[in-house]
C-alpha cells in the first residue's frame, strides 16, 4: 500500500516542550497490533522498521527514517512485521504563538541521522540533565517542522536561498559584505537572491544587513563597556564618520547618545 499524502497537525514550537518520557520502543514479538492513543500528550516517533501506521483513520506506511507527530488524544494503529524499535518522546507542548502545520507522518531524508542523534542525546541526559533533553527534543521538534514546506495560514517557509543568505550575513557582520558575494554563497543570481530577500523578509538585503548591524551595535553600546571603536569594527564598520552617521540615521543619535542614554 503507498501512503496517502500525509494530513497536517498544527505545532507550537514557540515555546520550549515539557517531555514526559523519552524512550526507546521495542514492539512485534508480543503481538502484531497496537492500538492506543495518549489522551493528553503528543506522541514523537523516529522510526527504524517497515509498518503500517494509522493517525485517527488515515492510513500510512512507515519505513526506517519516517518520522510522525501525533497530537492528544488521537487514536493510533501499528500493524507491526516482526520486531519492530523506535526513538519516542511523549510531551507537552505550549499554546503561544504561530502554530507550523507539519505532516502527521512524513520521511526525514537527508536529516535522519541528525534527528536520531539528537534524540539519542535527549535519552542519554533525561535521567540526570533534563534541561539538556528539553532542549534536544525542542531542537529536533523544529529540524521536523521544517522538513516540508508550510501550507494554508501556517507560518510561511523561508526559501532555501534566504534562508542561506541570511545566515551567512549573521556570520560575516563584522566584514564588508555584498550582494553579488552573499548571492554566491547562496547559489543564485543577484537579481534572483534580491527579489527572494524582498518577498520573504519584506526588506532589501542591504537594508537587512544595515538593521543587523545597527541592532548588534545598538546593544553592544548600552549592554558593554566596549569601546565605540571597537563596537563599530565589530559590526563592520570601522570607518568612524560612517559609523557616526549610521548611528545617527538608524538610531538617532550618536553612538555616545545611546551609550549615555541607559547609564544612571
Amino acid at each position: 500500500m503507498s501512503s496517502p499524502p500525509s494530513s497536517l497537525v498544527l505545532v507550537p514550537l514557540d515555546e520550549p516542550p515539557a517531555p514526559a518520557a523519552i524512550g526507546v520502543g521495542i514492539h512485534g514479538p508480543a503481538g502484531h497490533v497496537d492500538d492506543f492513543q495518549l489522551p493528553d500528550l503528543w506522541q514523537f516517533h523516529l522510526y527504524d522498521y517497515e509498518a503500517e501506521l494509522t493517525v485517527d483513520g488515515v492510513a500510512y506506511e512507515i519505513r526506517p527514517g519516517s518520522v510522525s507527530l501525533v497530537p492528544p488524544g488521537t487514536p493510533v494503529r501499528y500493524r507491526y512485521r516482526g520486531r519492530s524499535e523506535h526513538l519516542y518522546v511523549h510531551l507537552r507542548l505550549g499554546s503561544s504563538g504561530r502554530p507550523r502545520e507539519v505532516p502527521a507522518v512524513q520521511h526525514a531524508g537527508r536529516q535522519v541521522a541528525l534527528l536520531d542523534g539528537q534524540l539519542r542525546q535527549a535519552l542519554a541526559a533525561w535521567s540526570s540533565t533534563p534541561g539538556r533533553a528539553v532542549a534536544e527534543v525542542w531542537a529536533a521538534l523544529w529540524r521536523v517542522a521544517e522538513l516540508a514546506p508550510a501550507q494554508g495560514g501556517a507560518a510561511p517557509a523561508t526559501h532555501a536561498a534566504v534562508a542561506v543568505a541570511v545566515a551567512f550575513i549573521e556570520e560575516h557582520l563584522a566584514v564588508p559584505l555584498t550582494v553579488p558575494e552573499i548571492a554566491r554563497a547562496a547559489g543564485v543570481s543577484h537579481n534572483h537572491l534580491t527579489r527572494l530577500f524582498r518577498a520573504a523578509m519584506g526588506e532589501t538585503v542591504i537594508g537587512y544587513i544595515r538593521a543587523r548591524r545597527m541592532a548588534q551595535a545598538r546593544h553592544l553600546l548600552r549592554a558593554s563597556t566596549l569601546s565605540i571603536p571597537a563596537v563599530a569594527a565589530s559590526v563592520g564598520i570601522p570607518d568612524l564618520q560612517a559609523f557616526n552617521k549610521a548611528c545617527r540615521r538608524e538610531l538617532g543619535r550618536s553612538p555616545r547618545a545611546v551609550r549615555a542614554a541607559d547609564l544612571p
